[in-house]
């Protein structure tokens, strides 16, 4: 695993946050020293999608990065959690080249009967069809604010009856004095885990402009106004939380 020092020295002009060949370089390094609970949410991705998915449909992992997400749900559903994986497609997506590339060579890296396709596009772009599971792991907070809800009407849509979104996101506090407390515990947590005042604060430089949170109230409103009649938050760490919200079963 390459060690994240790409903030350790003075950056001139930091400009917005891109996720190239450098970041997609250190990710597996930064997403573990930058997000509290992140192995949490991974396996717990997993297992909840062992416990949704159905035979013939599909799984997107939306804003795959390098896979981890697409990894463990394949890893769960072909163990011992389910058995309900005949025709069962994983469809990873990501809009960076580099992301992309790398998620590919880890994919096959490692042998399955579940297939995943890995996907360089724009998920504001791509069709929602058959879906038992969607997949949105620390990615809509880095899709403009004015589209995020009809990226949550598509994925509504394309899920089948008693399927299931995982959104895990960065949260904001509606209550000022909680939002600046766990916000400086996220600081803390990365300076627990190495990183110096200059790699946090020019991180948080490029990220402003690209990675905007909204709150709990914001995502629940959302996932209502989409159609979803069942959800809730099933984690929180500090400001990072992850969400599930399942569409209806059909009735008789």
């Amino acid at each position: 695993m390459n060690k994240d020092t790409l903030f350790s020295v003075p950056i001139d002009q930091l400009g917005d946050w891109t996720f190239d060949e450098k970041v997609a370089d250190v990710f597996p390094d930064m997403i573990k020293r930058s997000v509290p609970g992140y192995s949490n949410i991974i396996t717990m991705i997993g297992m909840l999608a062992a416990r949704t998915v159905t035979k013939e449909s599909n799984i997107y992992d939306l804003g795959c990065s390098l896979g981890e997400a697409s990894l463990a749900i394949r890893q769960a559903i072909s163990g011992h959690f389910s058995t309900q994986t005949d025709g069962v497609r994983i469809i990873a997506v990501d809009n960076s080249k580099a992301m992309v590339d790398k998620c590919q060579q880890r994919v096959r890296g490692y042998l399955s009967n579940v297939e995943i396709d890995v996907l360089e596009a724009d998920i504001n772009h791509i069709e929602i069809t058959n879906a038992s599971v969607v997949v949105l792991n620390l990615t809509l907070q880095f899709i403009q604010p004015q589209l995020r809800l009809a990226l949550i009407k598509k994925i509504y849509a394309g899920l089948i009856p008693g399927g299931v979104l995982i959104l895990s996101e960065k949260i904001r506090f509606e209550d000022p004095l909680l939002d600046e407390l766990l916000f400086n515990m996220h600081h803390d947590f990365k300076r627990a885990n190495g990183y110096s005042e200059l790699e946090i604060s020019q991180k948080r430089s490029m990220l402003d402009n690209v990675m905007i949170p909204d709150s709990l109230f914001t995502h629940e409103n959302r996932f209502k106004e989409a159609g979803f009649s069942h959800y809730t938050q099933w984690f929180q760490c500090f400001n990072f939380s992850s969400f599930i919200a399942f569409k209806d079963r059909e009735t008789a």
